[in-house]
């Protein structure tokens, strides 16, 4: 790579990062413009229609990493509970909650935007989301503790509840972060605690989990 397309790599990327760090202040990012972003980059606005010909272009980047860094996460998540059989509840936790408060700039974008003012932002985080459920409905099949749950329709469920519990459980970590320091081990004690008692209630129920056949013939024993 030749130091000119090096440079040009640098202000892409830079101009990616300021966007999410107006996004994370709490700026829709419909609100957001490019002559914004040329000051918080401190570049002309011609240079940054050199990288983007407009915000929904640069909208669309943006939600590539971040749902790929989500992914990621979440990704290093499941292969630390769910395919580690020493893994602790509250030590998967511990460790989500470290990733999130680490980089919670994704997190931000993508669960505010997910209901922001942007249309073409809103239906791209559904189409991840869907993607983010089936990949871990996929990885859910391979399980042995889960063969009770055979049916698809049952796999895809939990898989939703368990990513659309990560992106409230992310949201609420971060809004602890911005508390004052006084109360913020409390609340962040506090969390974790009743995160771990949804994870572990959610896992008690898969236990005793029955599919849609075995409820009816449950149900109907007179039918079979």
């Amino acid at each position: 790579m030749s130091l000119r397309e090096e440079r040009k790599q640098k202000s892409h990327q830079a101009i990616l990062d300021a966007a999410l760090r107006l996004s994370s202040r709490g700026r829709a990012f419909s609100n957001i413009s490019l002559r914004e972003l040329s000051r918080e980059v401190e570049l002309v606005p011609t240079a940054l229609y050199r990288h983007f010909k407009d915000m929904q272009q640069l909208g669309i980047e943006l939600l590539d990493q971040t749902s790929l860094h989500i992914k990621s996460v979440l990704n290093q998540l499941g292969q630390a509970y769910f395919y580690q059989a020493n893994t602790r509840t509250s030590t998967a936790i511990e460790l989500f909650f470290q990733a999130v408060e680490s980089h919670p700039e994704p997190w931000l974008f993508f669960i505010s935007e997910r209901w922001g003012g942007s249309d073409f932002l809103r239906s791209g985080i559904e189409r991840e989301v869907h993607f983010l459920v089936e990949d871990l409905m996929h990885e859910l099949e391979k399980m042995q503790s889960l063969q009770q749950m055979n049916a698809p329709q049952d796999l895809r469920g939990l898989a939703q509840i368990l990513i659309d519990l990560s992106l409230t459980w992310a949201m609420r970590w971060i809004s602890i972060q911005r508390l004052p320091e006084d109360i913020r081990h409390s609340h962040r004690e506090a969390c974790k605690a009743q995160t771990i008692i949804q994870m572990q209630l959610l896992l008690r129920g898969i236990l005793h989990w029955q599919s849609s056949s075995q409820r009816t013939i449950a149900d109907h024993p007179d039918s079979v």
